[in-house]
């Protein structure tokens, strides 16, 4: 099970939301440069970057931020947040990010993303964020009518492989996560690479998911709050590359 740490961003600032609210942010560092390289002189390898005021506005905004951990690390680095163009995806790569998450526009369009898929094949990231086993969209401030197994369904079938499963109602608590809809996901949908998002607050978590034999899973509040350090995290990556 890959560990992948993860950075919000919101003006610019290292921040962390609960369960989505974006009234209810906290600002954890100034400069989300310094963290990520922490993470890499701590071991780790990869990175999930949210850009929420991408999010909340439908396109990308933090670009310099982007560039900057791109360009002063050597983290593979995924990028989540208002992406809704191709211009916005040949950007990013062209700046060095691994892959790209799509959410809302892969409930709004999907016709798009899946020719999206056809085009940048492993580059995109089916972004699955959850409320009630519903999809909710634009920063998780709207709710769709699809469920989440209807909506992985779709795109299994267009041939999607990666996919990041976030149930907005753990997310940021520190209360565990959603390991029974990762279950339900991982028996349905074989063929995906599912990576685990939302209320991991403990090492015990971690071991929860990885007995389920998820691809990765995202750690953020958990790290800023000290609950888990990144030796630890490394110490768990490691032993679990070694099996």
């Amino acid at each position: 099970m890959l560990i992948i740490p993860a950075i919000d961003i919101i003006n610019g600032k290292c921040v962390r939301l609960t369960q989505g609210d974006y009234a209810r942010q906290k600002v954890y560092r100034e400069d989300p440069l310094e963290v990520a390289i922490e993470f890499e002189q701590a071991g780790l390898t990869h990175l999930h970057l949210v850009d929420l005021d991408g999010a909340r506005t439908g396109h990308v905004v933090n670009w310099s931020v982007i560039d900057s951990i791109c360009a002063k690390t050597k983290l593979i680095v995924d990028v989540g947040g208002g992406i809704k163009t191709e211009a916005e995806i040949d950007r990013l790569v062209d700046l060095g990010v691994n892959q790209v998450n799509l959410g809302s526009i892969s409930v709004k369009d999907p016709e798009t993303v899946y020719r999206w898929i056809r085009s940048y094949g492993d580059r995109i990231i089916l972004s699955a964020d959850v409320r009630d086993q519903r999809i909710a969209i634009s920063g998780w401030q709207e709710e769709s009518s699809l469920t989440v197994f209807d909506f992985v369904a779709a795109y299994a079938d267009e041939g999607i492989r990666y996919v990041t499963c976030t149930d907005i109602s753990t997310d940021g608590t520190l209360g565990g996560p959603s390991v029974t809809l990762y279950q339900q996901l991982l028996s349905r949908f074989r063929q995906i690479k599912l990576t685990a998002s939302g209320g991991v607050g403990s090492m015990e978590d971690l071991e929860r998911l990885a007995s389920i034999k998820i691809y990765a899973v995202i750690v953020g509040k958990a790290i800023y709050e000290g609950r888990i350090s990144l030796e630890e995290l490394k110490g768990f990556d490691d032993r679990r590359t070694m099996q």
